[in-house]
């Protein structure tokens, strides 16, 4: 096997088949023509690296009587410092530790810390391949302090056995996808605050980031930089603030602050603020916790705390934030629509896919987009092979006329046309259609916009993600054969 970051960009060398169709497809539809070819994609390996076994205990922290994790315990007897590389598994013949021995403590994240910085993620079972994409991603770029915090034990073990150093939350949370909003999703939001003000007391710098975001290059020299900071923070800023790598103008951030990816120092104002932050969660299961961070920080903002860095102070007028550019530490919206580290040649150090329609599948359809998710190699090997066409769009369609929802939908709707008939294509050859890339002249939003956000540099027509146009989480849903038709697969 060969890196599986190149998989994709291979084509079948073992399999060529070129084959001209002229089809006509009869699903109360149109004659459409293609140049179609199939191709087998190849993998590659992932280096194995990885984790250790020794888990100790720490005291257990409260607040206002509420126990910050279950999990958190007086330290034990001293055990075998030494840490196995990342991805390199226990030995099959070995017997797992018991559960207890996997809880949170300072003597662990003191192992797994470097430069006194820890990177910490969490999830249940249902996020495990973000989670494995997460963890790659890292270990790619030479970073190995890191963290996962499991909410099952389904994960737990799935993780110990791949190598992945992990801990119990002692959540027992649903092994099952959570939805956007739903109480499950809540509770998950209010454990990371939990996990906050855990980390914090053991003196660590803390790098939180959610499991549905990658990196794309290493991010501890950019923090680094900034070492009076309390808190650095990304955003839901469309509008670019800077052109080049410093932080984001905080008084143009009219967005939210994103808690999707942010660095903490075990400041005292910070240590205040995560205390603050849970007391409020826990008072009021209403609030979603990134709202609550955006309330307690925004009570004040400003003054700058200097002339060059772009820290201000916040909160209570002692905590000094920072907001990560737009540009660099990406949200769906700036690096999927807008593509503005291309646009300012810039590389990025994050993806985190938000403004997207389509829920976890959709998540997860986008990074396979980008080419940076971490399938195993039986996803590039479909039963039956590949379909892949290459679209005919003529330039009135892209270019002709107004941006406006009558031109909008006429290329999206000619590009829909031929798709349809390359499923029907793929359907009788019995492969797997490998979707086109796709044009669109306005972008998706959940509130009234008018096409393209006013100060963002959308560019009209753009190369939108596939859940712009299609419901990929029903497209990807196994739905009965008998109601809808044999499922037709397809890749990005």
């Amino acid at each position: 096997m060969r890196g599986w970051r190149n998989a994709v960009q291979e084509t079948a060398a073992s399999k060529p088949l070129f084959l001209t169709i002229y089809a006509t497809v009869i699903l109360g539809t149109v004659v459409s023509s293609f140049y179609v070819f199939s191709a087998i994609y190849s993998p590659t390996a992932s280096p194995t690296r990885s984790i250790s076994s020794s888990w100790l205990l720490a005291p257990p922290l409260s607040q206002n009587g509420v126990s910050l994790s279950s999990n958190i315990s007086q330290p034990s007897q001293h055990r075998s410092n030494k840490l196995r590389p990342i991805w390199e598994a226990p030995s099959r013949t070995s017997k797992m530790p018991r559960l207890k021995s996997f809880r949170l403590t300072k003597e662990l994240v003191a192992q797994r810390a470097k430069d006194n910085v820890i990177i910490v993620t969490f999830g249940n079972f249902a996020f495990m391949d973000f989670i494995l994409t997460w963890v790659k991603h890292l270990t790619d770029l030479g970073v190995s302090n890191l963290l996962v915090g499991a909410m099952d034990t389904k994960l737990l073990k799935a993780l110990y056995w791949k190598g992945i150093p992990v801990f119990d939350m002692g959540s027992h949370i649903s092994t099952d996808d959570v939805g956007w909003g739903s109480p499950i999703f809540h509770k998950m939001g209010r454990q990371k605050v939990l996990l906050i003000n855990a980390i914090l007391p053991f003196g660590f710098e803390l790098l939180m980031c959610d499991t549905d975001m990658v990196w794309l290059k290493n991010p501890l020299p950019y923090l680094a930089r900034y070492p009076d900071a309390d808190i650095l923070t990304s955003s839901d800023q469309v509008v670019p603030t800077v052109v080049d790598d410093r932080l984001a103008d905080w008084k143009q951030v009219g967005a939210a602050y994103n808690i999707g990816i942010f660095h903490w120092r075990p400041t005292p104002p910070a240590k205040k603020l995560a205390k603050e932050w849970i007391d409020m969660l826990l008072a009021d299961d209403r609030i979603w916790d990134q709202n609550g961070f955006n309330e307690l920080v925004r009570r004040q903002t400003g003054p700058a705390f200097d002339d060059e860095s772009g820290i201000f102070y916040s909160y209570d007028g002692n905590l000094k934030l920072g907001i990560l550019p737009e540009s660099l530490f990406c949200s769906g919206h700036t690096y999927f629509v807008q593509a503005l580290h291309q646009q300012f040649r810039l590389q990025p150090y994050a993806l985190h896919t938000t403004f997207q329609y389509a829920g976890t599948e959709g998540k997860r359809h986008r990074l396979r987009e980008a080419m940076v998710f971490f399938d195993p190699p039986e996803y590039y090997d479909a039963p039956g092979g590949f379909l892949s066409f290459r679209p005919s769009i003529s330039k009135s369609l892209l270019l002709d006329g107004e941006h406006n929802l009558e031109s909008h939908f006429s290329l999206i709707n000619y590009q829909m046309r031929q798709i349809r008939s390359a499923l029907a294509i793929a359907s009788v050859l019995n492969r797997t259609l490998v979707l086109p890339p796709l044009w669109c002249r306005l972008d998706r939003l959940w509130f009234p916009h008018p096409g393209a956000l006013l100060g963002s540099l959308t560019r009209q027509p753009f190369l939108c993600p596939l859940d712009h146009v299609f419901e990929v989480n029903v497209m990807l849903r196994d739905l009965p054969a008998e109601e809808f038709g044999p499922a037709i697969n397809i890749r990005e």
